[in-house]
């Protein structure tokens, strides 16, 4: 795939303790965006943040959460971003989703290097 130039950045905020249908949300996520054959997507987990409850969620280890802030990113085409979102809309029942203009500068893979399962 080749992906350059003037594309989106979709950014969901969730939770860690956050579910989908048995499921950890942000795994049920990345699938939908695998299945969508999206670009690539990351999971980020946060140290700390709060949302719109305003409830502090933290890893200090006198204080430790069991539900720190999630982030998913995913870059993709606009139109390839409009098709997941649909889905998020009914996955995210708590939690906050942005899009914004990003400039890919290099996307591509080490054709040299064997594709593993797990990096697919």
């Amino acid at each position: 795939m080749k992906l350059e130039g003037e594309q989106k950045l979709l950014r969901i905020f969730v939770g860690e303790q956050d579910q989908w249908q048995g499921h950890p949300l942000h795994e049920a996520i990345i699938n939908e965006a695998k299945a969508l054959k999206m670009a690539g997507a990351t999971v980020l987990r946060g140290m700390m943040g709060f949302g719109c409850k305003a409830h502090v969620h933290t890893a200090k280890m006198l204080e430790l959460s069991y539900d720190l802030p999630i982030v998913i990113e995913i870059v993709d085409t606009e139109e390839k971003i409009n098709q997941i979102l649909p889905k998020l809309d009914e996955m995210v029942r708590e939690g906050l989703v942005t899009m914004e203009k990003v400039q890919v500068i290099l996307y591509r893979a080490d054709s040299s290097r064997p594709r593993s399962k797990q990096a697919d």
